[in-house]
């Protein structure tokens, strides 16, 4: 089975892959109901990607009844998610701190995010804040990046992320979830925070949306 076999997003593999990365783990049963076919076209479906090293069992106990399985992803698949200039942006990232310091780097990732938000901002051209945390997740999964949008408490929105194009560079510099919450208030024009990260060994990244409220004395005329 190839990469490219295995990124067809139209095929029952890649369904499969997507859904683990997105909830952590499942049965078969659960991608029984995902694709909607037998028990036995599930099972060849895992097999290769078992055999693949994309997909890890492990059996589990779970109260009354026998034992099952479970099914997850292995670093392999979440390799797929991946930006793969990691390694040189990694480097390049490093020498900036050993160069030019911490304040200097930070001010590095401000303009990089600002690129970002320049890009990203073609695509987001509603005025209603939720059809705009839509469309920007819509764009975020065009270039890769899983996502779900949820409505939060008081006129908030969630926005979630399951997988990290910049997956080993933010485990070495925590900067770059600062940076990424920073593109999204830039292109939503919206107050953005980050409740829970991956990092910090969540399935995925969630960022609370809120509509931005202007200082006190910042009203218009």
């Amino acid at each position: 089975m190839t990469v490219g076999a295995i990124r067809d997003r139209e095929s029952p593999t890649w369904t499969i892959i997507e859904y683990l990365q997105r909830k952590g783990s499942a049965t078969i049963k659960e991608l029984e109901d995902l694709l909607g076919v037998t028990t036995t076209a599930v099972r060849q479906h895992l097999s290769s990607l078992l055999a693949e090293g994309y997909v890890a069992r492990s059996r589990v106990h779970s109260g009354v009844g026998r034992p099952h399985h479970v099914y997850t992803i292995t670093e392999k698949a979440h390799e797929l998610f991946a930006c793969h200039c990691d390694d040189l942006a990694l480097t390049l990232l490093e020498e900036v701190f050993a160069l030019e310091g911490p304040e200097r780097t930070q001010l590095l990732l401000g303009r990089v995010g600002s690129r970002l938000a320049q890009r990203y901002a073609d695509t987001v051209r509603s005025t209603a804040l939720q059809q705009r945390v839509e469309e920007l997740a819509a764009a975020l999964y065009r270039n890769g990046v899983l996502t779900d949008v949820v409505a939060g408490d008081d006129d908030t929105f969630i926005l979630k992320t399951y997988n990290c194009p910049y997956h080993e560079l933010a485990q070495e510099h925590r900067d770059i979830c600062d940076m990424d919450k920073d593109m999204m208030r830039q292109v939503l024009g919206s107050n953005v925070n980050l409740s829970t990260c991956m990092m910090d060994g969540h399935t995925g990244c969630s960022f609370i949306i809120s509509p931005r409220v202007e200082p006190a004395g910042q009203e218009e005329s």
